[in-house]
């Protein structure tokens, strides 16, 4: 029998100030938080809170899906 192999997640590190990267397309809107050198901390999108079909692409789809992340990411250690 072979042995499992584990992966271990892979470690961030996550400073004081971060950029946000924002995808706003037909369809979603996607907001990314990274660091200074692109490494994504937190992610969030409006399909991901629960907004579906045309709903997705609404500016209030867009800000939950940017408290979503930031929340996350301030969890993470980002201010």
């Amino acid at each position: 029998m072979a042995k499992k192999t584990t992966t271990s997640k892979r470690v961030v590190k996550v400073e004081a100030y971060g950029v946000a990267h924002i995808s706003s397309t037909i369809n979603n809107v996607i907001v990314a938080l990274t660091n200074k050198k692109g490494q994504v901390i937190s992610w969030s999108s409006a399909g991901k809170c629960g907004f579906r079909g045309s709903k997705k692409n609404t500016p209030y789809a867009a800000q939950m899906a940017a408290e979503d992340a930031s929340k996350t990411a301030f969890d993470a250690g980002l201010r």
